[in-house]
C-alpha cells in the first residue's frame, strides 16, 4: 500500500509524568535550566486531537486533486516536478536557463547568494521569469525556496532586513524568559516571512529542529536555539508558526541530525543507541505534532536504525518518520553533492533517495539535466517503481495545492 495510503496515527513525544521529570520541565520554564538529553524520558502516546482518519484523507478533495494531476502528467514533467534546483544567473533568466527549465519544468526552484546580491526589483524580476517558465510548461507554479534561517545564514543584499541568528533568541530566553524569547522569535519570523513573501518565495529550508549536543556543536554553532531540547522545540515551533501566517511553507531540518565538523565536507554518523537518538528528535518530534509539512532529510548514517544514510534509507524515512512518528508531509533530501553523501554522483543518489522515500531531491543546476535523465531511465527499467514515484509527485502537489501554487 502505497504511504499516501497508509495514514499513521499522528503520534507526539511528551515528558515523563514522574515528578523529578515535571520538576525539571518547569524549572526550565521558570529559570531557564538547561534539560539535558539525559533528564528526557520520552513516551510515545496517542495525540486525541491529531488522529487522522484514513478514511478522511481518501475523501479530502484536495488529496484526489493531487493525485488526479500527478496520474495525469506525463514521465517528463512527473519526473521534474520531484526535483528542486538551484540557477544560474542574477536579475534577469538567460536564454540557456529558460531552454533548461521549459525542457525540464523541476518542481523547486532554490536561489541562493549568487542570485540574490542584488536589488529587490532584480530579484523579483528573476523569481517572476522563472516562475513563468515552468508554469507556461506545466500550469503548476514551483516552489521558490530559499535559506533563510537568520544570522550567518543569509542570502539576500541590503534590500532584506537580516534574521537574529537562533542563538540569539537562546541568550534572550536565559536573561528574558521563554515567553519574551518566543514572543520575539514569532513576531521576527512573520515580519520576515512577508519580506520574502512579497519578493516570491514561498518556501524557507528552515528553522533548525537540532538542539546542540556535543556532536553537532562545530557544525551549527549559532545556527541552533541552543542545548535546551524543550526551549529548541518551542523556539523552532515560533519561527515556523511566523512564517506559516505570512504564507511561507517551511522546511524543518536537519532530521535525524548531524554529526561531526561539516556534512559540506566530510561524512556525519550519530553513533548513538536508539534511545538516545529519540531524544535528539524530540523537537522534530513536537513540530510534526503542530501540523510541519516538510521536514528535510540529513545524509547523517544512524547505524542504531540502519546501517544506510537517512537520504537512501526506506528504514529512516519510511519506518521511522512516517510509520513511528506519524509525518505525512514532504520528505526533502539535503544537497546531493555534499561529502557526508559519500562517493555517488547528484543523479545517482537522486535516483536511490527517492526509491528509498525520498519526496523531493535538491540538485544544483549543473546536474540538472542529468539527474533527470537519470530518474526517467531508473523508471523506464523499473528500478523506480511508478507507485513510488507517483507518491512522491502527488505529495509536492498536495502541498501546492495547499499553499495556493496551483
Amino acid at each position: 500500500m502505497s504511504p499516501l495510503n497508509k495514514i499513521v496515527q499522528l503520534s507526539y513525544f511528551r515528558l515523563s509524568v514522574s515528578l523529578l521529570i515535571c520538576i525539571l520541565f518547569f524549572s526550565s520554564c521558570l529559570t531557564q535550566k538547561i534539560i539535558t538529553p539525559s533528564e528526557i524520558e520520552v513516551i510515545v502516546t496517542e495525540d486525541e486531537k491529531n488522529k487522522v482518519d484514513e478514511s478522511e484523507i481518501e475523501t479530502d478533495p484536495i488529496f484526489l486533486k493531487a493525485r488526479e494531476i500527478a496520474a495525469s502528467l506525463d514521465k517528463r514533467h512527473l519526473t521534474a516536478q520531484i526535483i528542486i534546483s538551484g540557477i544560474d544567473g542574477r536579475g534577469r533568466v538567460s536564454p540557456d536557463t529558460k531552454a533548461l527549465l521549459k525542457g525540464i519544468p523541476a518542481g523547486g526552484i532554490m536561489f541562493f547568494a549568487h542570485n540574490l546580491n542584488t536589488d529587490n526589483n532584480s530579484i523579483r524580476t528573476f523569481i517572476s521569469e522563472a516562475n513563468a517558465v515552468i508554469k507556461d510548461e506545466t500550469n503548476i507554479s514551483p516552489f521558490i525556496a530559499v535559506d533563510h534561517e537568520g544570522g550567518t545564514v543569509f542570502r539576500f543584499g541590503r534590500g532584506v532586513t537580516t534574521l537574529p541568528g537562533a542563538s540569539t533568541y537562546y541568550n534572550k530566553f536565559q536573561k528574558d524568559g521563554r515567553d519574551a524569547a518566543l514572543e520575539k522569535i514569532e513576531e521576527d519570523s512573520f515580519s520576515s516571512g512577508k519580506e520574502i513573501k512579497a519578493l516570491g518565495f514561498n518556501m524557507n529550508f528552515a528553522p533548525v529542529a537540532e538542539y546542540i549536543v556535543n556532536e553537532n556543536r562545530r557544525f551549527l554553532s549559532s545556527r541552533s536555539y541552543g542545548p535546551d531540547p524543550v526551549f529548541t522545540a518551542e523556539a523552532a515551533t515560533a519561527f515556523y508558526n511566523g512564517m506559516k501566517k505570512a504564507g511561507i511553507l517551511c522546511v524543518v531540518k536537519h532530521f535525524p541530525g548531524n554529526a561531526g565538523p561539516d556534512p559540506h565536507h566530510s561524512l556525519s554518523v550519530l553513533n548513538t543507541d536508539k534511545q538516545t537518538l529519540n531524544k535528539y528528535i524530540y523537537p522534530f518530534t513536537v513540530l510534526i505534532g503542530h501540523g510541519a509539512r516538510a521536514i528535510m532529510v540529513a545524509h547523517t548514517s544512524v547505524p542504531a536504525i540502519d546501517n544506510n544514510i537517512a537520504t537512501f534509507s526506506p528504514v529512516v524515512m519510511q519506518n521511522w518518520l512516517r510509520g513511528e512518528l506519524g509525518f505525512n508531509g514532504l520528505l526533502i533530501s539535503d544537497d546531493l553533492l555534499m561529502a557526508a553523501v559519500g562517493k555517488l554522483k547528484a543523479d545517482e543518489a537522486a535516483v536511490l533517495s527517492v526509491i528509498a522515500g525520498m519526496d523531493m531531491v535538491l540538485i544544483w543546476p549543473q546536474d540538472l539535466r542529468r539527474t533527470h535523465n537519470a530518474l526517467l531511465a531508473a523508471l523506464e527499467n523499473g528500478k523506480l517503481p511508478k507507485e513510488r514515484l507517483l507518491d512522491a509527485a502527488t505529495r509536492v502537489i498536495y502541498e501546492k495545492l495547499r499553499i495556493g501554487l496551483i
